[in-house]
């Protein structure tokens, strides 16, 4: 790595990222656009069961949890949570959550 931003660009970024904090680096990571990002509207795109299930992932409920909550099967809940993976074109629970807790209500 050192040799691919030459020597003393390598010691700088070093440098700058050991002196980062924890909430500078957390920032820059907000302020970049994910690769995958909804569009802005995205509730219409999920039915009312896809909605509580996102609210249920953001809460961050397992499969079996989400399973309990609703009284349907650990495979229906995790049918589920694939469906609004798949919905809002993203690829992991975090994205769900990351998406339910910042959306304009």
């Amino acid at each position: 790595m050192g040799q691919a931003l030459g020597d003393p660009a390598y010691v700088e970024a070093v440098r700058q990222g050991a002196s980062a904090s924890l909430d500078d680096t957390l920032g820059e990571l907000v302020d970049h656009e994910p690769a995958h990002r909804a569009p802005q509207r995205t509730e219409s795109l999920l039915t009312r069961r896809d909605q509580e299930v996102a609210a249920l992932v953001a809460e961050g409920l397992t499969n079996q949890e989400i399973a309990d909550r609703l009284v349907i099967s650990t495979r229906t809940a995790e049918a589920h949570v694939e469906h609004v993976l798949r919905k809002l074109d993203f690829r992991s629970r975090t994205q769900i959550a990351t998406w339910f807790t910042t959306r304009a209500d």
